[in-house]
């Protein structure tokens, strides 16, 4: 039987201090827990299954593997190998609950439905943080003729990022866009709420378009799935589970 939250349940998650989301919750789908690579499609042959993370002690820039289960990392084979994660399921509004390690200089990310990402970097200690900083709604870009940035993003309002070599957590609640019985979209996608590290780093957010270059080639859809950065270099994650809100999966 699948466990929903319902609209109402969204108000209060929207309106109640955080608390960290938790394992034995009812309906939360585990993407990364004990079963490895099962619950992401493709070809993952540039992650790593361990039972922790750490810095590199030789090379502060790369994450080295603990023994064990629970923990997927990438690229610790070298550039060759950098990957990144699509989830198998596909989802609309959601609670999403991420927890990720990051080397000094990393940059990575999570993007809900595949479209819109909050950036994950190595930001700790800068005092006015920008979109493309750790908790950054990330700005839309261009590929050409080289890659760029055309808007500004939405910055975190806060600068809640650990530093590197720490576990951080990263909690958001996210409204699909909505679409008429022709397809035609009728009301924006949103961050509702995005936590980092226990302090809400963004609010309401209404996301006219999908992030990145993605506005241009990716057309967006109802329901999409979970991706985890690991193409831009090494970044490890832990405890990655989604709770749909109010439709089924």
């Amino acid at each position: 039987m699948k466990h929903l939250l319902t609209m109402t349940t969204l108000a209060a998650l929207l309106t109640a201090p955080w608390t960290p989301a938790l394992a034995d919750d009812a309906g939360w789908i585990e993407l990364i827990g004990n079963s490895g690579l099962q619950a992401w499609q493709g070809e993952n042959e540039g992650w790593t299954v361990a039972g922790d993370a750490a810095l590199d002690p030789k090379s502060p820039r790369s994450l080295v593997a603990k023994p064990g289960q629970g923990v997927l990392i990438s690229s610790l084979k070298g550039r060759a190998d950098f990957r990144n994660l699509t989830s198998k399921q596909t989802f609309a509004d959601l609670e999403a609950h991420v927890e990720f390690l990051i080397p000094k200089g990393a940059n990575a990310g999570v993007k809900v439905e595949g479209l819109y990402e909050i950036q994950i970097k190595d930001s700790h200690g800068k005092e006015k943080p920008t979109a493309d900083d750790c908790g950054g709604v990330y700005p839309r870009a261009e590929l050409r003729p080289r890659y760029h940035t055309i808007d500004k993003g939405v910055p975190p309002r806060v600068n809640a990022a650990k530093p590197a070599g720490q576990w951080q957590t990263l909690d958001v609640v996210f409204q699909a866009p909505r679409f008429d019985s022709n397809g035609k979209k009728v009301e924006n996608a949103r961050f509702k709420k995005v936590v980092l590290n226990g302090q809400v780093i963004q609010e309401d957010v209404e996301l006219k378009y999908p992030t990145g270059h993605a506005w241009r080639k990716e057309k967006e859809v109802p329901r999409g799935p979970l991706f985890l950065q690991g193409d831009h270099g090494p970044v490890a994650y832990r405890n990655v589970r989604v709770r749909p809100i109010g439709q089924s999966n």
